[in-house]
């Protein structure tokens, strides 16, 4: 199968490294990421395989993002907003123009299904599901 678009690898760590460099420095989504978690550079090689599997079609993620998110217990709707600007601007930081909106893309329709998932699962959310 071939890629979504042209990205290396080696590029999809380094914009991984830097969008968590932002959310460790983050005041809302630093304290809830170091709640989560101990290791950082297991995490970031972790993510760095979502995303080689999401955009290059490699194997070596095993995990349910969805699952990740909603278990966490304390990420809510409103932090995807945060988070998809901070890595909008990893993206611009670290990649060519066509490559960082192809991702952004990506990550902004993945980002609206996890947000649509934790906004579902809310404690106490009454009325129908929000579509995702």
């Amino acid at each position: 199968m071939e890629p979504r678009f042209d990205i290396t690898e080696p590029e999809i760590a380094r914009t991984v490294a830097v969008f968590y460099g932002a959310v460790r420095r983050h005041e809302v989504l630093g304290p809830i990421f170091a709640e989560h978690v101990g290791d950082w550079p297991a995490h970031e090689a972790r993510i760095t395989a979502f995303w080689a599997g999401a955009i290059l079609n490699k194997a070596g993620y095993n995990g349910s993002p969805m699952r990740a998110h909603l278990s966490a217990g304390n990420v809510r709707p409103e932090h995807f907003e945060i988070w998809l600007a901070l890595f909008d601007e990893a993206l611009r930081r670290t990649l060519p123009p066509w490559s960082a909106r192809a991702w952004s893309q990506l990550a902004h329709r993945i980002g609206q299904g996890l947000r649509g998932g934790v906004q579902n699962m809310q404690p106490g959310r009454t009325g129908p599901p929000v579509p995702r």
